[in-house]
């Protein structure tokens, strides 16, 4: 994986000089080295700007990036973050159609892929990818989102200059583009964090590319494209060929996603998702003589203090043991303890460029920071729950009959630290009714379906654009963060679409959660990991951890020019600090309650500080 960062102003209008683009493009690299410690490199060429830091995955020597062809006099250039995996096929036709290539890297197929064929060549990709594309000939820069959007790529446009970054403080490197938050972005923060819209980037006049969208921008203007959308079929496979199609599509996206140079992992928890992305990562490298590497993550003492609940109803370890057992993989348990949890909630901030999920990603990022110590390249079981019907709100009947996202139904606790004054401004309610709707009228749906049936295929639509994505966007920051390439089989776009159109009746196969993805799993895990009882990524239970975090908001609330001062009441947060949290609930999703919202009060606090965000709300 890597970084990318540029600008093009096509009509050259801006009165920099060359040396200053340079700099700028040195700087927007230096904030995103942590993507890219390996290499890194700048492209210039008529108002194009392109800068890279990159991760060595494939063709360790030879793939350094911006990479340029000329065809007929003209300069064709790339900038790729992400990977191809069906890059070997596609060269493989590329060369029989003449093509010449002088690396192994899949950005070279993709480049050459566009100089043959153009832009529609994107749709051949299978693979997770932002790509900046400039053509010399048409004078034109190219920003192009894989179709579900696991790699991030934001932009912002100051006069006639379009800017992006995969990042979005590659943005705030750029001369003259500020954080500010309006009354929007506070509704984004506090009405739907740690998700937010697609399409936006939170502080005012940032952007991001759409997933399965491409920009193109020259001298007309700035133009939105997709290139993959979504589409709801009538699905007619018999149950034996439906089980047998899943199975082959899992295990089709993990051996394909196994594409490296240097040697990867897995992430291993015990659960169905990542037990079957590591027993058909084992079994492939075992018949290459080679052992894998697995991970498991867990909170110091936390077998002390679990309590079993609906969310979380047994411990992981002993589903690991069995399955490092099964699978015969070199493993390490990993474990965080409350101060390096603690740690790292601010660290996130710096991962995300926003407050996220407190603790869920403060941990995530702590525990790649050890993985990549070990491997570079790490598989997870990422997506699943989402595609194949795996969360408690796929089920549960008051899921179905709410208007609003199903993982965060009660706005009370996202508005009862708020002053009265804030409270005024911004309407939560409103806004993310509004964005839940937008979604639903958004949702691919199927004529002559049952209510029931539809109302599941929005529930699942919503989790594909809002739930889903909010995890890879945590995946994704918190690995790159660490200079660890983390990839995500069941999010293949084949499976997104494969899945969308099965009916619930198979995906809930015998009235099992994820039956379906269970069923095809059969012969690949023991039946008891295989029909394990779902448990989310594993939290803290220890009351200590709520403690600290009391304690570090006191001292941020007691704290002279504290920026969280402008938006909490102290009176509401000292009763709410005062009262018992409830670990069963959720606030959001199934792993942020009462703890992980004091924390993202401190994230928040964080945020607006290391930022120096300018708050507008006029």
């Amino acid at each position: 994986m890597c970084g990318i960062a540029g600008f093009l102003n096509p009509r050259n209008n801006d009165k920099k000089t060359e040396e200053e683009i340079y700099q700028i493009l040195k700087k927007m690299n230096e904030v995103q080295r942590h993507r890219g410690p390996d290499d890194e490199g700048i492209f210039l060429e008529n108002g194009c700007a392109l800068g890279h830091v990159r991760l060595s995955i494939l063709d360790l020597y030879r793939g350094h990036q911006p990479m340029c062809k000329k065809k007929e006099g003209n300069t064709y250039a790339i900038i790729l973050n992400g990977e191809i995996y069906n890059m070997k096929t596609l060269k493989e036709q590329l060369i029989k159609e003449g093509e010449m290539f002088s690396t192994t890297s899949d950005t070279e197929v993709v480049l050459t892929g566009y100089i043959r064929y153009g832009i529609s060549y994107i749709e051949e990709l299978n693979g997770i990818f932002s790509i900046a594309l400039w053509d010399g000939k048409r004078k034109k820069l190219y920003l192009i989102r894989d179709r579900v959007g696991v790699k991030p790529l934001f932009y912002t446009k100051r006069g006639d200059t379009l800017i992006f970054a995969s990042e979005i403080k590659g943005l705030f490197a750029y001369p003259g583009v500020k954080p500010v938050i309006n009354r929007e972005g506070l509704c984004e923060i506090f009405g739907l964090g740690p998700a937010k819209s697609y399409g936006k980037g939170v502080f005012k006049d940032i952007y991001e590319v759409l997933p399965g969208h491409f920009l193109e921008y020259d001298r007309e203007g700035l133009k939105d494209r997709a290139y993959w959308v979504l589409k709801a079929k009538e699905h007619t496979d018999s149950e034996k060929n439906t089980i047998e199609h899943t199975r082959w599509l899992v295990k089709d996206a993990v051996e394909m996603q196994m594409l490296s140079d240097i040697p990867i992992s897995t992430f291993l928890s015990g659960g169905v998702d990542s037990s079957l992305v590591t027993a058909i990562c084992a079994k492939k490298l075992q018949k290459e003589g080679k052992n894998l590497n697995t991970f498991s993550f867990d909170f110091v003492n936390n077998h002390k203090y679990f309590k079993s609940n609906a969310f979380q109803p047994s411990e992981d370890r002993p589903w690991v043991d069995k399955m490092v057992d099964h699978a015969k993989t070199d493993h390490r348990y990993l474990e965080c303890d409350n101060e390096n949890m603690v740690e790292n909630l601010y660290k996130a901030v710096d991962a995300r460029d926003l407050p996220c999920m407190a603790d869920v990603e403060s941990s995530m990022l702590y525990f790649c920071s050890k993985v990549v110590k070990y491997n570079k390249v790490t598989l997870t079981g990422e997506c699943a729950d989402e595609i194949f019907g795996g969360y408690p709100w796929f089920h549960k009947e008051e899921c179905f009959k709410a208007e609003i996202f199903p993982w965060s139904m009660d706005m009370q606790p996202r508005k009862m630290l708020l002053n009265d004054d804030i409270i005024q401004k911004v309407d939560l309610e409103s806004y993310a009714r509004t964005a839940y709707q937008k979604t639903i009228n958004e949702t691919p749906k199927l004529y002559g379906e049952d209510r029931i049936e539809a109302r599941r295929r929005q529930i699942s639509y919503l989790n594909l654009r809002w739930f889903m994505v909010t995890l890879m966007d945590r995946m994704d920051r918190t690995s790159m963060h660490c200079g660890l390439e983390a990839r995500v089989p069941f999010a293949d776009h084949r499976i997104v679409e494969y899945l969308y159109n099965v009916p619930w009746e198979l995906k809930c196969l015998n009235g099992v959660v994820k039956g379906l993805l269970r069923a095809a799993g059969e012969g690949i895990l023991p039946d008891e990991v295989l029909y394990r009882r779902k448990s989310p990524y594993p939290k803290t239970y220890d009351p200590n951890y709520e403690k600290i975090l009391s304690k570090e908001l006191l001292k941020v609330m007691a704290k002279k020019g504290a920026p969280i001062k402008e938006l909490i009441d102290a009176y509401k947060l000292s009763r709410f600090l005062d009262s018992p949290k409830d670990y069963g609930k959720p606030w959001y999703g199934q792993l942020m309650a009462g703890p992980q919202m004091i924390a993202y009060l401190l994230q928040i606090n964080y945020w607006l500080e290391k930022y120096q965000i300018t708050l507008d709300l006029s």
